[in-house]
């Protein structure tokens, strides 16, 4: 019987979400692409005009015996700003929503989260992260895997991305398959 478990978390560019999640323990794999739109097959290009009704997600693949479901979401909660709607930051429009798309059980446990973090006062403002059933994963172009590992110097991974990576190493220490 296998242990792995997989979700699909948007929280803004699928770059940032696929490098927090990467380092960490438990993780096999963070995979890049497009859910939850009207079209087969969306392009980058497309998915970037908001027309296409997808969100940037990332299918993170886990080993539910290292890292539960409850703990992936605590991260995914507190390595993006859930309460932007329909962005992050600079990064603006449908595309970049925060979203989880899962089963009956993964949107029960997204609610619990929901609800601990807000008593937990972590952020100011309301949780606007919309929690969907399953949807059908668009794995994104070639060019898009691993962005951040393969382009740290770009400007929008220093200034975007390398911050947030940051951040999630420094509340996740615990948690890093390589600790610093």
């Amino acid at each position: 019987m296998s242990t792995h478990s997989s979700i699909l978390l948007g929280g803004g560019c699928f770059w940032c979400v696929e490098a927090v999640f990467t380092g960490l323990r438990g993780i096999i794999s963070a995979d890049p692409g497009y859910a939850g739109g009207h079209i087969d097959n969306p392009s980058y290009e497309a998915v970037c005009t908001g027309k296409t009704g997808h969100a940037e997600v990332v299918k993170v693949v886990f080993d539910a015996t290292e890292i539960s479901l409850h703990d992936v979401l605590r991260v995914f909660f507190t390595t993006h700003d859930p309460t932007q709607l329909n962005r992050q930051g600079n990064d603006v429009g449908t595309q970049y929503r925060s979203v989880i798309f899962g089963d009956d059980a993964q949107q029960q446990i997204a609610r619990e989260v929901v609800s601990e973090i807000t008593s937990e006062g972590i952020w100011s403002a309301p949780i606007v992260t919309s929690i969907e059933g399953p949807a059908h994963f668009w794995r994104a172009e070639e060019k898009h895997l691993d962005y951040f590992a393969r382009n740290p110097e770009t400007a929008y991974c220093a200034a975007v991305v390398a911050p947030k990576v940051a951040k999630a190493r420094k509340l996740y220490r615990d948690r890093l398959k390589q600790p610093d």
